[in-house]
């Protein structure tokens, strides 16, 4: 049973009657209380809410009694290795249930932040961590009381010490734009800049940012935004690493896709009949998968030039719902995809059909990404509930439900990053989480 479902326990005790809740505890039927007053204490909003948070705490303590275990039978390290042993096993399989293992042993610890302005590590609430390529740093965006969003990027060379601290570096210029969507960018090396996509009051605002900025070396030399502009509503945005098309960028807007050189500056438009929501580039061809609002995944090829109607369109795919998130596997064959219903399916390009569904995401509104290791075998997505799940790439199969170490609320959703090598090709393995204040490590050893 999934641990987030509210009201699973609920109906399989006693059905549901209109007007009335089970309380499964004092086993009888309680009147609910009209919703419109804010001092009922019994409201059907309030019911789930207590129930989520008592099946958090619950979690919570069994994963410090250490008392999670596999959602596999008989799976373990002795027998797996026993079945290598004998040749039962492929390296590929034994290597795939291994990661399975380490991944239901990861014990939650927090991190400290460092900065060298102290007035700022911990101080806002984070929104949004993404890792570079090499997962040595991940910017940060963190809502700031007065409102907008400020700025950083976190240093991960620190983690694999015993003090399990990390460096943070801010730019206080960049303070005064909510932030729907970024990416790294490379522009001249591996990750040297970053693309935001910021909403002003009216219009947005698209930027193209160094990650020198941030950074605590030669504070006297600054370099401003190599690239803002102003847009309409912005909700994704993507850096193109095919040199078919470098030194673009893409910007997933209301109705419409906009592709940008950085350095001529041209521009190319693609009218949509929905909102883009979502948007990630192939590496091997100029290609770029947008998501969108209605339901629909379609690709388009950067090279041929702006036209109207559908005729551009190359592969399409259609969702029931929003698309939030794409990812692309790393052969290119095949895409993954995440909607507002919480459905989370792998599709194949070559024959546009759905091959798998991974059960058990929890979504109604929010724009949640997704976060695939192919290495490793892994798929990663936390839910609107809260709670980080984990499944394995190969047979959709729910390997381990994470509670937030906070309560559940709209601005608690953790925001993650998953990966063998924290703080680069010597870094330590597992799952960094930012929710609220604080940071926190999933040691994946």
């Amino acid at each position: 049973e999934d641990p987030s479902s509210s009201g699973s326990t609920q109906n399989s005790v006693a059905p549901e009657l209109p007007g009335f809740y089970y309380d499964p505890e004092k086993n009888r039927y309680f009147r609910l209380l009209p919703g419109h007053n804010n001092h009922n204490p019994l409201t059907k909003d309030s019911i789930q809410h207590k129930a989520m948070e008592c099946k958090r705490l619950r979690l919570l303590e069994e994963e410090e009694k250490q008392s999670q275990k596999t959602t596999r039978a008989g799976l373990n390290s002795s027998v797996l290795l026993q079945k290598r042993q004998l040749g039962l096993l492929s390296s590929t399989s034994y290597c795939r249930l291994v990661h399975e293992l380490k991944v239901n042993c990861m014990q939650r610890r927090k991190i400290e932040i460092h900065s060298p302005d102290s007035s700022v590590a911990g101080t806002n609430n984070f929104k949004i961590i993404v890792a570079d390529v090499a997962c040595e740093r991940i910017f940060t965006v963190n809502d700031v009381e007065h409102g907008g969003c400020k700025y950083g990027i976190i240093n991960l060379s620190g983690l694999g010490k015993e003090s399990l601290t990390v460096e943070m570096y801010d730019n206080l210029y960049f303070t005064n734009r909510k932030v729907n969507s970024v990416c790294w960018a490379s522009l001249t090396h591996p990750d040297s800049h970053l693309c935001l996509m910021g909403i002003a009051e009216t219009p947005g605002c698209a930027s193209l940012l160094p990650a020198s900025l941030f950074s605590s070396t030669n504070p006297g030399d600054r370099p401003g935004m190599l690239c803002s502009f102003k847009i309409s509503t912005a909700w994704s945005c993507a850096w193109c690493l095919n040199p078919q098309a470098d030194n673009c960028f893409s910007t997933g807007l209301t109705r419409r896709v906009l592709v940008t050189n950085v350095v001529t500056g041209h521009r190319q438009t693609f009218g949509t009949s929905s909102d883009v929501l979502a948007q990630q580039f192939a590496t091997q061809t100029p290609v770029l998968y947008n998501g969108c609002r209605s339901g629909e995944i379609f690709s388009i090829d950067v090279r041929q030039r702006n036209r109207k109607g559908h005729s551009w369109k190359a592969t399409r795919l259609f969702h029931g719902s929003a698309v939030t998130s794409v990812h692309l596997m790393e052969a290119e064959h095949y895409l993954m995809a995440a909607d507002m219903a919480g459905k989370i399916k792998l599709w194949d390009l070559r024959t546009a059909k759905c091959v798998k569904q991974y059960k058990g995401h929890h979504n109604e509104y929010a724009l949640l990404p997704l976060h695939v290791n192919e290495e490793e075998g892994l798929l990663i997505a936390v839910g609107q509930d809260c709670y980080t799940r984990i499944w394995s790439l190969q047979d959709a199969h729910l390997l381990r439900t994470i509670p937030s170490p906070h309560s559940s609320s709209k601005d608690a959703i953790p925001s993650v990053v998953f990966s063998s090598r924290l703080g680069g090709s010597r870094g330590v393995p597992g799952l960094l989480m930012a929710v609220k204040r604080d940071l926190y490590h999933f040691s994946y050893n």
